[in-house]
């Protein structure tokens, strides 16, 4: 109850700061539209507005799940075979020295302007925190459980899945957190990079035709996205890894 009347009193008050802001500097609506004007276009278009959201939705959600699989999988590898962390590492590092913006286009070229290149940004954006995390976890591991591991006869193999990989899950789930925050703005990058549907393709159209209202109520839908992903995502971690 305290955090909805926190929420509540923070949604709130960002609303009368912005309509003071529009107020006292009485600014014109293509420059900073006033909340009213932004909440009128979700009950002018709001099936243009859903058609677009469940586009980045989706998207971000494919993308979240399959850059966690990828991530983790990249950990565990690089861990449990060692040679392959001096390979493994430099191209996690060159991953993220790219800009995405460098590389989206070249997905939007070989993936097409479907859905499978805001799919792959969407991975691109998120690899890096969900490895990164794991794969520090995993190097983490009390070493006086492995040693009581060797004492019981415990395979090297069974003494990783069974006590490295969930001595290391609390690392993993703060990855994951990240992740959540930053899956939507790789899918809205691909999508002003080249697409045909999705709120960044619908900021993009806004744009260039000055409906600045509409632009805001696109990056409103956004927002809530992040925030709904990652307190979602939050809920999931606290019962699956609760001796955290």
């Amino acid at each position: 109850m305290k955090s909805i009347w926190r929420s509540s009193i923070l949604v709130a008050g960002f609303i009368l700061a912005w309509m003071a802001v529009v107020y006292f500097f009485a600014l014109p609506d293509y420059i900073l539209p006033s909340p009213a004007r932004v909440l009128r276009v979700f009950y002018q278009q709001p099936t243009l507005l859903l058609t677009h959201t469940y586009s980045t939705l989706l998207e971000t959600c494919l993308g979240f799940l399959l850059g966690i699989l990828f991530g983790a999988l990249a950990a565990i590898v690089m861990v449990a075979y060692q040679p392959l962390k001096a390979w493994g590492l430099p191209l996690l590092i060159i991953s993220q020295a790219i800009p995405i913006f460098a590389i989206a286009p070249l997905l939007v070229i070989w993936l097409g302007y479907g859905l499978a290149s805001k799919i792959a940004t969407t991975v691109l954006m998120i690899f890096f925190p969900i490895t990164s995390a794991f794969y520090d976890g995993l190097n983490r591991t009390p070493p006086g459980w492995i040693a009581l591991a060797k004492t019981m006869q415990s395979s090297k193999w069974r003494t990783f899945c069974a006590i490295s990989i969930p001595a290391a899950l609390p690392a993993l789930a703060s990855g994951i957190r990240i992740a959540a925050v930053t899956a939507p703005v790789g899918a809205i990058i691909g999508e002003w990079v080249g697409s045909s549907s999705g709120l960044g393709y619908l900021m993009i159209n806004a744009n260039a035709r000055m409906q600045i209202d509409q632009m805001f109520a696109a990056v409103l839908i956004i927002i809530l996205m992040a925030l709904g992903l990652y307190f979602g995502v939050e809920k999931i971690l606290k019962k699956l890894v609760w001796w955290n």
